[in-house]
């Protein structure tokens, strides 16, 4: 099983940014994806999660109403669309699965999340 995230760059403040993650080798399509971000020296936070079941979203309160979680299941495919950029966006983001439950309730928990992709930078620029 395995996650490729894509998408990161350097933009500035008030820009765009859409990520994807790939996923592949999953035996079945319902399972939640979640995005995740961490700043240097901050810990990880979930950001949104999506239940590609029934396509049910959950995001922070932080990226609510900026970022939208939205998914192409023919492509297996996970897209983060991430509008009004703010420096403090500034991290590494990263996708991750899991691939037992596609419940999204309680995506701020990291460690039901077994199947995590390698990290894409954003950075916005003030």
């Amino acid at each position: 099983l395995q996650l490729q995230a894509s998408g990161g760059g350097l933009v500035q403040t008030g820009g765009f940014l859409r990520l994807s993650c790939a996923a592949s080798g999953f035996t079945s399509d319902e399972y939640a994806i979640g995005w995740f971000r961490q700043a240097p020296g901050k810990e990880r936070e979930a950001i949104s999660c999506i239940n590609t079941r029934d396509g049910s979203t959950n995001y922070a309160d932080s990226v609510t109403g900026r970022f939208t979680i939205s998914r192409d299941n023919a492509k297996n495919t996970v897209y983060l669309q991430m509008n009004n950029l703010k420096p403090e966006d500034t991290a590494v983001y990263f996708c991750a699965a899991d691939g037992i439950s596609p419940w999204c309730g309680n995506f701020y928990y990291l460690p039901r999340f077994n199947y995590w992709g390698q990290g894409t930078q954003v950075t916005v620029s003030s």
